[in-house]
């Protein structure tokens, strides 16, 4: 049986403002590519790459760093993890040429991963009538992170510089390992008996056992691409005539979204009575709605606010279901389950982000949104089409194991 922890509401704010901050050195070069590419003399057909990159390493410690969790103490792990997202913030704003730059960016990513880290142990110490709640909450602190992001690297950028963006990241990580490391409970039981190559392989076997999984993890693709194409290649449009846009001002975009932090946690409340497919399907069709409004960009900013806030809102909806549902399964295996998860969210990112880039520079803003459209559209049809084997299952009966259905 899975043993649980009480968790505050103060406890649980304190992860939610942990994974944000640590969400956030993800994103935030994507209001200042175009500064960044001059200055390391990047084309800018190109400056995606800084997104991707970053992703690249984001998949790489899903994979490599997040199943540890399931192995090791976790505060002792987030701790480290957080102490070596300090040196690699520091080396990317030193790095003088793209060389170092690209190492420091790609370790950053790595590192980011301690975000999912803390959703899942906040999962492992809430009651499991109040799981989905509690991700909820966490997940809003990482959504909030990640739409915080664009307006701190956006005015810092413009009074001091991007590279004071990454002076000011690793003071607060800094900060935040060590609130952490004072609050996280020291015993953490429960740990698996495995080696580090039995336990990475273990990531592919439960995505092939588990078909909530596979399910959600390619959902988590499609969304992510979404928003990837519209957050990493807004700035172009808005940096270009008509607007000239600042930094500052472009940055503060991203607090438009703050409506998906609230769709975050009402989603995960409904996770909880097993509406979650519902609000998938609900979800993906204002996704793809939003892209009409987006569209629009270049000739009203008061369409671009509205698109928005539908797409911010329609992906955290589905990204809190999603984990709400998988962290219904194997709770011994919570760090490998976001691992397999996450992993799509970054391939997801990864490819958006070096799309979104490439295609405006042939297509402009208008082919951005056709393809933004398109990705959305897969990602309904995809649900739509995986819908009727686990419509009329609760979410109980929905996300039990794989395993133990065969019985």
């Amino acid at each position: 049986m899975e043993k649980t922890t009480a968790l505050t509401r103060s406890t649980a704010l304190l992860f939610a403002a942990a994974s944000g901050c640590a969400v956030a050195n993800v994103y935030y070069a994507q209001p200042l590519l175009n500064t960044m590419g001059q200055d390391l003399h990047i084309q800018p057909g190109d400056v995606g790459m800084i997104v991707t990159i970053t992703q690249t390493g984001y998949a790489l410690g899903l994979l490599l760093l997040l199943p540890l969790g399931d192995l090791f103490n976790r505060r002792r792990l987030i701790v480290t993890q957080l102490l070596l997202a300090v040196l690699a913030l520091l080396v990317v704003a030193w790095a003088p040429i793209q060389a170092p730059f690209f190492a420091g960016i790609a370790a950053v990513g790595l590192l980011a991963v301690v975000t999912q880290t803390l959703v899942a142990y906040a999962a492992t110490l809430a009651a499991p009538t109040e799981r989905g709640r509690i991700v909820g909450l966490v997940t809003s602190g990482v959504v909030l992170g990640i739409l915080l992001a664009r307006t701190i690297s956006g005015t810092l950028a413009d009074l001091a510089g991007w590279r004071a963006v990454y002076v000011f990241s690793a003071a607060l990580m800094l900060l935040t390992a060590i609130a952490l490391f004072r609050v996280l409970p020291k015993n953490d039981p429960g740990k698996v008996v495995a080696s580090y190559p039995q336990l990475l392989t273990s990531v592919f076997r439960l995505f092939f056992e588990e078909r909530i999984l596979r399910v959600r993890a390619i959902l988590a693709m499609f969304i992510f691409a979404a928003f990837s194409v519209l957050w990493t290649s807004l700035v172009l449009p808005l940096s270009a005539p008509p607007y000239h846009f600042s930094h500052t001002v472009i940055g503060t975009f991203g607090l438009i979204g703050v409506a998906g932090a609230l769709g975050a946690a009402r989603a995960g409340q409904l996770a909880d009575r097993g509406r979650g497919q519902w609000t998938t399907g609900v979800a993906l069709s204002l996704l793809l709605l939003s892209w009409i409004p987006l569209s629009f960009t270049t000739q009203s900013i008061s369409a671009l606010i509205a698109g928005i806030i539908i797409l911010d809102l329609a992906i955290q909806a589905v990204h809190v279901t999603n984990q709400s549902m998988i962290y219904q399964i194997r709770p011994e295996s919570r760090n490998r389950l976001v691992a397999g998860y996450m992993l799509f969210y970054s391939i997801g990112s990864g490819i958006g982000s070096i799309a979104a880039t490439t295609t405006y520079a042939h297509a402009g803003w208008t082919g951005v949104c056709i393809l933004g459209a398109a990705i959305s559209a897969m990602g309904l049809v995809f649900w739509a089409v995986t819908l009727p084997r686990t419509r009329s299952l609760p979410i109980a009966a929905a996300c039990q194991p794989a395993h133990l259905k065969k019985r």
